[in-house]
């Protein structure tokens, strides 16, 4: 046989191995991602909270890959945890049930108090974490601007106005009811600002998407420092 022709089958072959598709691959929310069987742990946490308004259970996986299985029973809300688990790639799976023949505000107060108090429990002692995280993100002609500190000293700063009282059937006022309950249960300090904007939705949305990328900064390992807490005192603590 030809030395070239028997070479040049072998380099074939061996490219066909080395791109062979991999079958440690699955595909969750229209995302390409590593098989359930081959992913790490990662920092994770479920808490669960029942009270006469709401019950609700809640698991995070800060090192996901953005999988989510959400439902509120309020259909926007639901859209807005999705984007938050997306672009922070965090792993969300919120099941909310509660008093809707009400209003909207527990179920909506209620789901940022247990994904936080999930998300504080997956970073634990906060060692190794970026610790500070911002994000500037656009939605068409609306610009908002996260940016979070995980000092476990929770505080919201909030100036962020709408142009409507409703984005669909949810009341736009708990928008801020959400980031309040979820920034003091994760213990961040957050400062969110909309530029500007005009649609509401278009605004709403881009708080939770810069939300995400800057939770999704924030609570990255940094490996030059991966065993030490960011912080001069040794401890994030919310005792100062």
């Amino acid at each position: 046989m030809d030395i070239f022709a028997t070479i040049s089958k072998l380099l074939a072959k061996s490219v066909c191995t080395c791109y062979k598709s991999p079958d440690s691959f699955d595909e969750i929310n229209g995302v390409r991602q590593m098989s359930a069987t081959k992913r790490p742990e990662g920092r994770t946490a479920r808490v669960e909270r029942k009270t006469k308004e709401t019950e609700i259970a809640v698991t995070v996986n800060l090192d996901g890959f953005g999988s989510y299985n959400i439902f509120t029973g309020i259909g926007f809300l639901d859209h807005m945890l999705e984007q938050l688990s997306r672009h922070s790639l965090m792993d969300l799976d919120v099941k909310a049930e509660g008093d809707l023949h009400i209003d909207f505000h527990h179920i909506t107060e209620d789901t940022g108090i247990v994904i936080g108090e999930a998300v504080k429990q997956a970073l634990g002692d906060r060692a190794g974490i970026t610790r500070y995280g911002s994000a500037l993100v656009p939605l068409d002609e609306a610009l908002t601007r996260v940016v979070i500190d995980c000092s476990n000293r929770p505080g919201l700063v909030w100036k962020v106005g709408f142009t409507r009282s409703k984005v669909g059937e949810m009341d736009t006022e708990l928008f801020r009811e959400w980031f309040q309950a979820f920034a003091q249960a994760a213990g961040l300090t957050m400062h969110v600002e909309n530029m500007y904007g005009e649609n509401s939705h278009h605004i709403v949305e881009s708080t939770y998407k810069a939300l995400a990328r800057a939770l999704r900064q924030a609570v990255a390992i940094d490996e030059r420092a991966a065993n030490a807490v960011p912080s001069t005192k040794g401890v994030l603590s919310d005792q100062g």
